[in-house]
């Protein structure tokens, strides 16, 4: 989900800082350190960050502190348009990050900068017109599901963002606790926390809801950054799933884009740990592709440069090969599968 930045901020030292849009202490011209709220796996939780030239960037990790900026695919115009400027900005904080990545944005796929670079996947559909999606991006299955949908009585449209919006997606996310074999993270959160964590960016937002005999069983929330829509979240109840909500609401998506000049639909990347993800495959049947965008990878601090050689900042899961990795997820998912059956027959 979008972040929010917390409307507390400290400095290093723990006293209280000025405003980010305040000037710098007078004691040393460098961003001071600042806490920021962001969501991980669903959960709110407070970073350290600096504002560097009206772009806030965050840090992950507790051994290794890895910066990047907030929010990066959907921070509009150039993110870090000059790197070695930035970074040096960014070493002069006390931020204390051993490695700073960012990533480049469409339609720039061709590395501009020598950094170390890692190929980052993203699934994308190039927006041309509704006709061309549907002909020759979408595969049968999707266009009869679509139908079906219409056949069915779901009718999808652009929705505001109201307080009955909102109280339709609560129903929808406690609808079940495990979903893709694992716990949903939105589960049993309460409409101000919905209503709060959807309300980021909301000049950039467009909510489309997909009904069926006037309730609300699927919705699509899209951010807009220049000329990409990002699909920050879309969800349907699956005791609808044989009307296909989900498939209804994509196609409304591209032809939404479509009308608003639009050049890609984004939906987070295409490929994940799980080789044989049931998200992958939705996501190339209903016409998204993989692209490869550049990821850059700047080493701030000795540590950094040797964890960097190592391989240490993908993280745990890069590290496991992937058929034991498969085993192990399967393994989650048949462990969920059971908690879920015990949910519903004590339901």
């Amino acid at each position: 989900m979008a972040n929010k930045p917390s409307q507390t901020t400290m400095g290093a030292n723990g006293q209280a800082a000025q405003s980010i849009d305040g000037a710098m202490p007078q004691s040393r011209q460098v961003a001071p350190v600042r806490h920021t709220e962001i969501r991980i796996k669903g959960e709110t939780v407070s970073v350290p960050s600096v504002k560097i030239g009206g772009t806030t960037v965050i840090t992950s990790g507790k051994w290794l502190k890895i910066a990047a900026v907030q929010d990066e695919d959907l921070v509009e115009g150039e993110m870090v348009a000059d790197p070695a400027s930035f970074v040096q900005h960014l070493k002069d904080t006390e931020l204390n990050a051993d490695i700073f990545t960012f990533v480049q944005k469409l339609p720039h796929a061709t590395p501009k900068y020598t950094y170390h670079l890692e190929w980052d996947n993203f699934a994308v559909i190039p927006i041309t017109t509704f006709s061309e999606w549907w002909d020759t991006r979408a595969e049968g299955s999707v266009r009869r599901a679509v139908r079906k949908a219409a056949k069915a009585g779901v009718v999808v449209k652009l929705m505001k963002f109201d307080d009955e919006f909102v109280k339709g997606i609560v129903g929808i996310n406690n609808e079940v606790p495990i979903r893709q074999g694992r716990p949903f993270w939105h589960y049993q959160k309460n409409f101000d926390a919905v209503k709060y964590e959807n309300s980021t960016y909301a000049e950039r937002n467009e909510f489309l809801g997909a009904y069926y005999q006037d309730e609300l069983i699927g919705f699509i929330r899209m951010t807009y950054a220049d000329k990409v829509a990002n699909i920050v979240q879309i969800l349907s109840m699956i005791k609808h799933y044989d009307k296909r909500p989900a498939n209804a609401l994509i196609a409304k998506a591209v032809e939404i884009c479509e009308q608003k000049a639009i050049s890609y639909l984004m939906y987070y990347s295409y490929l994940y740990n799980d080789l044989d993800s049931s998200l992958t495959e939705f996501k190339r049947r209903n016409g998204f592709e993989k692209v490869l965008l550049p990821r850059y990878y700047i080493p701030l601090t000795i540590k950094g440069k040797i964890a960097l050689k190592l391989g240490f900042h993908r993280g745990l899961l890069k590290s496991i090969p992937k058929p034991l990795l498969s085993q192990l997820l399967k393994i989650r998912s048949q462990w969920n599968a059971r908690r879920l059956k015990a949910v519903e027959g004590i339901l």
